[in-house]
């Protein structure tokens, strides 16, 4: 399967589109206010991607354990020391809200993070980690 993504930017307006086979959809992500280019940078895009692969992941995988998951929530950091500097740190964590025992939700975060194909796709090149959830992180 190839995903893809197709970013327009010009002085008339910005558009981004994203793909997987021959499903397509537009994402509203505004220009910058000033200069060219996207409001939302490529770090912020890569910790969105992180956070929502985790989360459609988490729910793939309590379907296949048989885990009733209510919502979740997931958060993605990273840290860039300088212009052109690789991220030396990349985290996440995440809650589940749902009726099943906590030992089932660890088995159900476990297996999302041993199987979720961007964090496995960073991993090859730089580690991430999941973190224990801390209230105040978002």
């Amino acid at each position: 399967m190839e995903i893809s993504a197709h970013l327009l930017s010009a002085a008339g307006g910005h558009a981004l589109e994203v793909r997987t086979g021959e499903s397509m959809q537009r994402l509203a992500v505004a220009a910058k206010a000033v200069g060219r280019g996207s409001a939302v940078n490529g770090g912020e895009f890569l910790m969105a991607a992180l956070a929502s692969c985790y989360c459609n992941d988490l729910y793939r995988e309590a379907a296949r354990l048989g885990i009733q998951v209510i919502g979740c929530e997931v958060v993605a950091s990273a840290r860039f020391n300088g212009v052109g500097l690789a991220a030396e740190s990349v985290t996440y964590a995440a809650r589940v809200n749902s009726p099943d025992a906590p030992e089932r939700i660890d088995l159900l975060l476990e297996e999302t993070d041993r199987l979720a194909e961007i964090h496995n796709t960073l991993r090859a090149g730089c580690p991430v980690r999941r973190v224990a959830w801390q209230d105040d992180a978002g």
